[in-house]
């Protein structure tokens, strides 16, 4: 995927998605990506910068976190015009990271940079969230004020009503709403449970009623009854880590949202159906319920929790002023009834899909949407120079070459040097010694592969980052000395923890152009 300018935005999770920033940036860097960072200060703070990154026509928008911090950047970017938004990506560091799981992006960092690397842009549908009407007791359902409606453009880079992988109505979006973040960050799912162990006691079944709406249906009703949990779903996992999918049928560029919707049933059934979603097994399908539709409508009390993407929302967000005041009024919420309406939005984002993904999410196979901003990036790369490097910075910071100084000599090397030829002697003694950590190839660069690893410094005793980058002009031996002609073969055989030896010049950034190199 052939990237000029990237965005990338962290949630910093007390300090944890940061750790490995240096390594992650020297991968994008060794790429060839221009990538400036932003880090999230506060609550909603992400969809803002992710809108103003795809206003600044970044090709690619990258997700340092979770699926929540993931699904702000997808409401940014969706509140830009379809033609200027960016393409979007994802560097994993969340407590789910269920997206992460559905492509196959691994979620150790460098591994996920160089999976980002290797991707291809594919075109996407995403779900959207509005409320259709409102129903007070005693009174007729009418339409949401056309004011909350103008309301919710004004304000998009602050409300969240768009999708990617699910929306959910019922006790998982009671639980997740009270989960406490200092706990999540501290201990990870396990703060998911304590929170369940507080609200499973006051969860109940509550009544639904859901309608096919649009140009081809007329408000059928699909299905109404008692539920104790609804999942409106654009892909199909529910909990990656455990293989549980809620919505096995989805696929993310059919035009549908795929519903489950989890049915009551007597008393030991329902402990049963509560438990398997807490313990993200699949429930039952004697008492599940499973439906599909491009437009739906879903009814349901105003006291039920609901979420996107496994953050929980709020009414509030939603609702004018005055109706929320009301609400806010009365003692017993359940009175009020609301109707939610969920629209599938079809190829409405790009996002980036390792080219090592099997497609199970895509109807359409491996067919390809090209991003026009992607395009334009190509253009613009096919007049650089052959063989230079595109200049990489932070935030306006100039790359400069780094002067190289001889190391001091460690035992290792003495003991390597008397196993090679004299004329690799330099190399053992002036390369930079690099463990290798993962690899993959440039696809957009002929014969160009980006090993990511680390220098040891024996003076202060601290691994460095840096990528390397290695290509048709770079010399090659294997450690008898050696000349290797294949570059392809010789990449392949490499091991994560290989020591090779490179000389060439390195930037701020830690990316080593290789002139020569002892794999």
């Amino acid at each position: 995927m052939r990237v000029k300018k990237a965005s990338l935005l962290v949630n910093p999770r007390a300090g944890e998605n940061v750790v490995k920033l240096p390594d992650v940036l020297a991968v994008l860097a060794a790429a060839g990506w221009k990538t400036e960072i932003a880090l999230k200060e506060y609550g909603k703070h992400i969809i803002g910068l992710a809108n103003k990154a795809s206003q600044g026509k970044a090709d690619l928008i990258i997700a340092q976190g979770g699926d929540g911090t993931l699904n702000q950047v997808v409401n940014g970017v969706m509140s830009v015009p379809k033609s200027r938004r960016s393409v979007v990506g994802i560097l994993p560091g969340g407590t789910a990271n269920v997206w992460a799981g559905e492509i196959g992006v691994p979620i150790e960092p460098v591994k996920a940079a160089l999976a980002l690397v290797n991707s291809k842009e594919r075109s996407v549908d995403v779900g959207r969230l509005e409320i259709h009407s409102i129903q007070f007791p005693g009174e007729e359902a009418r339409p949401v004020t056309g004011g909350n409606k103008k309301k919710i453009q004004k304000e998009s880079k602050e409300i969240r009503h768009h999708f990617l992988l699910m929306a959910g109505i019922g006790i998982d979006a009671a639980i997740m709403g009270n989960v406490s973040k200092p706990l999540k960050y501290r201990v990870g799912p396990l703060a998911v449970g304590v929170s369940a162990l507080k609200e499973l006691p006051a969860h109940h079944t509550f009544p639904i009623e859901i309608q096919s709406v649009g140009a081809e249906s007329t408000g059928d009703l699909l299905w109404k009854g008692e539920a104790l949990q609804v999942v409106i779903g654009n892909t199909r996992s529910y909990a990656k880590a455990n293989s549980i999918e809620l919505t096995p049928d989805a696929y993310i560029d059919d035009g549908l949202l795929d519903v489950c919707v989890i049915t009551a049933g007597d008393p030991l059934t329902t402990i049963q159906q509560i438990s398997s979603l807490l313990l993200r097994q699949r429930p039952s399908n004697t008492s599940a319920e499973f439906f599909h539709g491009a437009h739906l409508q879903i009814k349901v009390p105003a006291s039920i929790s609901f979420h996107l993407d496994g953050s929980a929302v709020k009414l509030k967000d939603y609702l004018s002023k005055a109706d929320y005041e009301r609400l806010e009024q009365l003692e017993d919420a359940s009175q009020v009834m609301v109707t939610y309406q969920f629209d599938a939005v079809p190829h409405a984002l790009t996002v980036a899909i390792p080219q090592t993904y099997t497609n199970e999410l895509f109807e359409n196979g491996d067919e390809k949407h090209e991003h026009k901003g992607i395009v334009e990036a190509k253009q613009q790369h096919e007049h650089q120079p052959e063989g230079k490097l595109p200049e990489t910075t932070m935030q306006h910071e100039t790359e400069a070459t780094e002067t190289q100084s001889e190391p001091k000599e460690s035992q290792h090397d003495e003991s390597l040097r008397k196993e090679l030829p004299d004329f690799v002697d330099s190399l053992v003694k002036n390369g930079r010694k690099v463990t290798v950590i993962a690899k993959t190839v440039n696809p957009e660069k002929k014969e160009t592969y980006i090993l990511a690893g680390s220098v040891h410094k024996d003076n202060t005793g601290e691994d460095v980052p840096v990528a390397v980058v290695l290509d048709a002009e770079t010399t090659l031996f294997d450690h008898q000395g050696k000349s290797l002609k294949d570059i392809k073969t010789a990449i392949d055989s490499l091991q994560e923890g290989t020591l090779i030896i490179v000389e060439g010049s390195k930037s701020k950034r830690g990316v080593i152009t290789a002139r020569r190199a002892v794999l």
